[in-house]
């Protein structure tokens, strides 16, 4: 093993964003901790046994300057399942939810899309863990920029023994290096991060908050709580300590435990997951998983496009994600914007979503109009969107697989109109209809353009309505969207739900016959509903609206 290490110290390329080193002293860092095993995916990866550290530059583009204890705290927690919905991830504070509910809506869009003959009531514990593996390898692969690179937390006693063993041989031969290093392994090994230690079993966690923000000893009691509650179920007795122990780290102490094992195939990640569960489970599970996406993605990448990488991806007051950490999560790309595409912005070239999205995202904010969500966005290959609120991130999914159908030609009709009425107003200047038919591949010479533009706006008015482009062009519309359907909501936090309790609300929804978008602050959730369907109306279970928040 000693050799096998000694062949790692090559200069990794810039574009990882990594600092590498070969001997058993680099700061605490370690890759995959399981590398001492004789395990098979050790042959299908590259780099298995090679120390790596995270470049400062990761912390300093994902914290800012400096981190806050009180926000790093928040961020500390494990995925864990609802004891009352299996397939639904509980959220224990505010903040990590730019991480966790894009886990959700891709492990949702798995089982509805992807896992024929299961539903939301038949799932067993294994089977959700499965899903949740599959949700994180999906990510992952489209963040992938050369390698999978997991990041790992060593234990702490591996760590000083890592640093004890460094400072020792310095006083050595290079033959007693090698062996130190196969100790340094076997330590490793038995930390508790091997392949051959059993996988945690899901744990819920149902500690209610709804604040972004809360004071640390009510965090720390909870905390406390939910160690003493999971230590005493089944599977979960060793996690349980971890937890308690994990959830007082600094970040100081957090990053100086970090590190990471390169993979090729991502069949080799989700083996490497099954068989280290706990790694995703235990307190530090969500940051773990938050750093091994921005490590495969690469610093380089991430910053290539970001608009303004000097503003960091989480808040460093609110401990909330940007919106280029929550589009890196949803689509792999950390772009700042949400519209489709780039838009010129006075000579600047600002990025969006550039594909139809396997997720969607929508968010009251656009009602409120402090952003524009593109079509990539709102019409996802699949029917699950992550909704956006001024403070939170939930996510919605149907059964309905017509929500997400291809558009008609009368739909692509008016998604191209609406491009050119920049108001919303529901109509253009009449000098731009040339610019539609073009747009629509239809007749557009200029003769033409004339007749129908007088045919239009027989008024001189200089505008051309919606509803008059439409009956001249697509009298016999045809809508690919059903009239009615079913949704369902999650939301996280178990003080956003019912008795505290995590679990999908379910809605039936209407798509009435006139237009009937409007800022409700009194109902959050048909304003952002209706920034997707303007005409549309829910009626939710129990009589009782989910919340946003």
């Amino acid at each position: 093993m000693g050799e096998h290490l000694a062949s790692q110290s090559m200069v990794v390329p810039p574009t990882t964003g990594i600092e590498q080193t070969a001997g058993p002293g680099s700061s605490g860092m370690t890759g995959d901790n399981s590398a001492g095993s004789s395990s098979s995916s050790d042959s299908n990866t590259s780099g298995a046994g090679g120390k790596r550290m995270v470049s400062k530059e990761f912390f300093t583009l994902l914290w800012g300057s400096k981190i806050k204890q009180d926000v790093f705290r928040r961020w500390l927690q494990g995925f864990s399942f609802s004891e009352h919905e299996p397939s639904a991830l509980v959220q224990r504070d505010g903040g990590p939810c730019c991480v966790i509910a894009p886990v959700q809506a891709y492990l949702l869009k798995i089982l509805l899309m992807e896992t024929p003959g299961h539903t939301l009531g038949d799932l067993t514990a294994d089977k959700c863990k499965t899903l949740l593996i599959q949700a994180v390898c999906q990510i992952l692969t489209k963040c992938k920029t050369d390698a999978y690179r997991i990041v790992t937390l060593e234990s702490a006693s591996a760590t000083s023994a890592s640093s004890s063993s460094s400072s020792s041989s310095k006083e050595h031969t290079t033959s007693e290096v090698a062996g130190e290093e196969q100790s340094a392994d076997a330590v490793a090994t038995s930390a508790g991060l091997g392949p051959d230690v059993a996988p945690v079993e899901c744990v819920g966690y149902d500690v209610p908050d709804a604040a972004m923000v809360r004071p640390a000893e009510e965090a720390a009691a909870a905390a406390s709580a939910s160690s003493s509650s999971s230590s005493g179920a089944g599977g979960g007795g060793g996690g349980g300590a971890g937890r308690s122990q994990d959830c007082r780290l600094t970040p100081e102490e957090f990053h100086s435990r970090i590190g990471f094992r390169e993979f090729n195939s991502v069949d080799d990640v989700q083996q490497f997951y099954m068989q280290n569960f706990h790694i995703l489970t235990d307190e530090c599970g969500v940051l773990l998983l938050l750093y091994t996406v921005l490590q495969t993605k690469g610093l380089e990448a991430i910053l290539s496009e970001m608009s303004d990488p000097s503003e960091s991806l989480i808040h460093d007051t609110y401990g909330c994600g940007s919106q280029a950490l929550i589009n890196l999560m949803l689509t792999g790309r950390a772009v700042p914007h949400v519209w489709d595409n780039e838009q010129d912005v006075g000579g600047m070239k600002l990025k969006g979503i550039n594909q139809q999205s396997d997720i969607g995202f929508i968010t009251v904010m656009e009602q409120l109009q402090y952003c524009t969500v593109g079509f990539f966005y709102k019409n996802p290959k699949n029917p699950v969107w992550v909704m956006g609120s001024d403070t939170h991130l939930t996510v919605l999914f149907s059964n309905e697989k017509r929500l997400v159908s291809p558009e008609t030609p009368s739909e692509v009709a008016r998604r191209v109109f609406r491009q050119f009425d920049a108001d919303g107003s529901n109509f253009i200047p009449s000098p731009m209809l040339q610019d539609v038919l073009c747009a629509l591949d239809l007749v557009s010479e200029p003769e033409y353009v004339d007749l129908m533009r007088s045919r239009l706006d027989p008024e001189n008015l200089g505008i051309i309505l919606l509803n008059a482009f439409m009956n001249e062009f697509f009298p016999n519309e045809k809508k690919s969207t059903p009239d009615t359907f079913d949704l369902l909501h999650y939301n996280g936090i178990p003080h956003s739900n019912l008795h505290n309790r995590v679990l999908y609300n379910r809605g039936h929804a209407v798509l009435l016959e006139s237009d009937m978008r409007m800022y409700n602050s009194s109902d959050p959730m048909l304003t952002c509903l209706q920034t997707k369907w303007h005409n549309i109306e829910v009626s939710w279970n129990g009589d009782r609206t989910p919340s946003l928040n």
